[in-house]
């Protein structure tokens, strides 16, 4: 059996008795005082994540003769020295080979942020596609902790020489914590004021003990998939895929389709023929929640499959998305939710589920 790959804080996380699965190679964290309380820690408080598994690929060159700009949906030629954006990767056939972000160091250099599941198909996908730049994968040298809640901001100003106020949404600096290199960024996953930090090993370890002295609260994968999918947020193997396009995921925002790509004409060909199929969110009639692969009922005949679902705490439902099959579906109808031993009765929703 392959060994896990561990983060620089598997052992303070270990020392608080937290419970492990083994997720995308790596030995994580799903949670720590439990998955309910951990949710409200981010909601209501600050909670803090360990998402090191995380690839972090940084790329130097000439964005617009090096093929980068046309290797993913994001067009970097438009994207200005400290920002980032959120977009995709591509087959041909306009599946998604991975949901990234790619952040603009410089001129000429980027750090785009992958899945810890599609790190080596990612790496060898952009490196097939540039040429005349280098492309490294530094992503075991990198640990990233996720700061996430109300409190956020404040429980970070002491660290940073920075100014979080006019740090804007999909913004980030080049600082220093500890005396070490950090990015800082003012994303997250959880649809909360939150920051995410890009630091080394030792870094993370010292600012992990001292963040949790300041009143910060662990949270692991477990919470994190609820605050996600409460925003109506994708997960890669669940709602994105190969098989399924940005056009289908419900995710057309993010996708422009008057510049040229890897995959764009896919997109385009879709769109003008009509989406055979969409995700789309819903809401359970009762606390119990589907699970991925449920299958989707209505009238008696099966018309989709449920790719993310999970019980609400804010809302006492079931929420969850599914991939519709749109020719006789009737969004005004309820939906029946079906596996091998039960059925659950829901309701096609809005996103995002709640308002943040």
């Amino acid at each position: 059996m392959e060994e896990l790959l561990k983060t620089p804080l598997h052992a303070r996380q270990q020392e608080l008795k937290t419970k492990n699965v083994s997720f995308c190679g790596w030995d994580m964290p799903i949670q720590f005082d439990g998955i309910i309380a951990e949710h409200g820690y981010c909601r209501n408080d600050v909670a803090l994540f360990d998402t090191s598994h995380m690839g972090e690929f940084f790329f130097k060159g000439d964005i617009q003769t090096s093929g980068i700009n046309e290797a993913t949906s994001v067009n970097i030629d438009a994207l200005e020295i400290g920002k980032c954006k959120y977009g995709f990767l591509l087959n041909e056939q306009g599946g998604v080979i991975d949901d990234l972000i790619i952040y603009r160091l410089s001129e000429d250099e980027l750090m785009i942020v992958v899945n810890a599941s599609r790190r080596a198909i990612d790496f060898d996908t952009l490196n097939a596609r540039i040429t005349n730049a280098s492309l490294e994968d530094k992503s075991i040298e990198y640990a990233k902790l996720d700061v996430q809640g109300p409190r956020s901001k404040a429980i970070l100003e002491k660290y940073f020489d920075v100014d979080l106020d006019e740090l804007k949404f999909f913004s980030f600096v080049q600082t220093k914590v500890f005396d070490s290199d950090c990015l800082l960024s003012r994303t997250g996953y959880t649809g909360e004021l939150g920051y995410e930090l890009y630091i080394d090993a030792e870094t993370s370890v010292k600012l992990w003990d001292a963040l949790i002295l300041d009143g910060a609260k662990p949270a692991g994968l477990g919470a994190r998939d609820i605050l996600r999918l409460e925003m109506g947020y994708s997960l890669y193997g669940n709602d994105l895929s190969e098989d399924i396009t940005p056009l289908e995921a419900n995710l057309g925002k993010f996708v422009n389709l008057k510049r040229d790509y890897v995959g764009k004409a896919a997109l385009v060909k879709q769109k003008e023929d009509g989406l055979k199929r969409i995700l789309l969110p819903f809401k359970t009639t009762t606390r119990r929640s589907a699970r991925k692969d449920f299958e989707v009922y209505q009238n008696d005949k099966k018309i989709g499959f449920v790719t993310s679902g999970a019980f609400s705490p804010i809302l006492n439902v079931g929420v969850g998305l599914a991939m519709i099959d749109i020719d006789g579906f009737d969004k005004d109808q309820s939906i029946e939710l079906r596996d091998k031993r039960s059925s659950l009765e829901a309701n096609i929703a809005a996103l995002p589920f709640i308002t943040k």
